[in-house]
């Protein structure tokens, strides 16, 4: 799992701590996490966090540092 650093408009940033992706639903954009045996998004992925897609101007995605090393 990731964290994603979400910027705003209003040039604050949001963090989202273990997101594996996001997707655009309409007028949303969705933080989402798998479970263990899953690597898509799907009906069994769990929402994290929700931003109105036209608010935010920059994602960025945080590997974790155990992958890191």
């Amino acid at each position: 799992m990731a964290q994603f650093a979400i910027t705003l408009n209003d040039q604050t940033t949001d963090f989202v701590d273990g997101a594996d992706a996001y997707q655009q639903e309409g007028p949303l954009t969705t933080f989402f996490a798998f479970t263990d045996d899953r690597r898509v998004i799907d009906s069994w992925s769990v929402r994290l966090a929700s931003y109105r897609t036209a608010d935010i101007s920059a994602i960025r995605r945080n590997a974790p540092v155990a992958a890191m090393v």
